[in-house]
């Protein structure tokens, strides 16, 4: 009798187990919008991807055709190496999709990522200041990659390097995998729901972001950190890019305009697998002049802030001054009297049904950067 209640129990708990997983299928819903009118000065694509060049487990052709059913126009590809030699010869356009390759450098500080730059003659420095000055040099820029997590960064004096992980979803799979248990069965019939669930807010990481901009400008990206599970992965975390003029078909100018965008901070942050988040804009107008994301200015005049956030879903937009917030709106669009100097952000939360959490931004601006005047 005892053996047929204790079934009877674990029977119910497995009941209760499905019917709360068939709840949570029922109730997923990325959040779409009528995209017949892109705008093609806006492109979105996947940020740190390894391939098997190093540690990654498929080829830069494989992963390229899943960004282009993922509707990506680009990669990013950052194997290891000195830079990896082999990442960069596989860049150009496959299946439609840009294809860019940096290489993710293990410095004497941590992990640091290299962009757009030049083919060195010379192997990349070990030393993390070194190596910043090296890819500078050859016209590129550096990212740090993973700030507070496998290899952890170890700060020091500031140096020019160009840009932040503030999420990284490697990182997050390895730290909430406890958590993830009970999601565990979705890796069979929606993965997209694991990953989401796995993301928890980045406090440190912008905190750190925020106090990094008092010294100088520096801009935040959505990291993958992809090494498997490309196809969950690929529309997780994007970057939204900003361009000047149409993207080119042609290979070389293609990659400039992009990674023009990306050291000037002209883009935004989203986790695109909860809604689609094409369209977002944040700016600034100081008479006739428009100031962009990742631009800055003196505070000698008026100026208006703009946010433009219409999505046929809820939203609410939350705008900072210096990491602290100082104005929210659900509307779709947002003006706002900007009095003093200091770096400008904007995040915003879905507020519709999701599994991504309430606590995690939904999209992530970079800053406009605002001056005192000096006499």
């Amino acid at each position: 009798m005892k053996k047929k209640k204790l079934l009877i129990a674990f029977l119910l708990v497995v009941l209760c187990y499905v019917l709360w997983l068939g709840f949570q299928l029922l109730h997923f819903e990325c959040y779409s919008q009528n995209q017949t009118d892109k705008n093609r000065l806006e492109i979105k694509g996947a940020y740190h991807i390894h391939t098997l060049f190093s540690d990654g487990k498929k080829n830069p052709h494989e992963i390229a055709k899943m960004a282009s059913r993922a509707s990506l126009d680009f990669i990013i590809l950052s194997d290891h190496g000195e830079p990896n030699y082999e990442s960069m010869n596989a860049a150009g356009w496959k299946e439609n999709v840009l294809v860019l390759s940096g290489s993710e450098l293990s410095v004497s500080r941590g992990h640091l990522v290299a962009l757009g730059f030049k083919t060195p003659t010379v192997p990349f420095s070990k030393n993390a200041e070194q190596a910043v000055y090296q890819i500078k040099t050859q016209d590129g820029f550096s990212v740090i990659a993973h700030p507070y997590s496998k290899v952890s960064w170890s700060w020091g004096e500031f140096i020019d390097y160009t840009g932040i992980e503030i999420i990284n979803a490697n990182s997050m799979f390895t730290t909430e995998t406890l958590q993830l248990i009970p999601y565990f069965p979705f890796f069979l019939i929606k993965p997209d729901i694991v990953f989401i669930k796995m993301l928890c807010r980045p406090e440190r990481n912008l905190r750190k972001w925020d106090e990094l901009n008092r010294i100088h400008p520096i801009f935040g990206f959505f990291s993958i950190d992809a090494h498997l599970f490309y196809k969950s992965l690929l529309p997780l975390l994007n970057l939204h890019v900003l361009l000047k003029t149409p993207l080119s078909g042609q290979f070389e100018e293609a990659s400039q305009q992009v990674y023009e965008s990306l050291k000037e901070g002209r883009f935004y942050n989203a986790v695109d697998a909860a809604a689609q988040a094409d369209g977002f804009r944040f700016w600034m107008e100081k008479g006739n002049q428009r100031l962009e994301m990742g631009e800055e200015t003196d505070l000698d005049s008026q100026i208006m802030g703009h946010v433009h956030a219409a999505f046929p879903f809820a939203t609410e937009i939350l705008l900072l001054h210096n990491g602290k917030l100082i104005h929210s709106s659900t509307q779709d669009d947002v003006t706002y009297k900007i009095t003093k100097p200091g770096f400008y952000r904007v995040e915003v939360y879905l507020k519709e049904r999701s599994p991504l959490h309430r606590d995690i931004p939904w999209i992530v601006s970079n800053p406009i950067f605002l001056t005192e005047k000096h006499p």
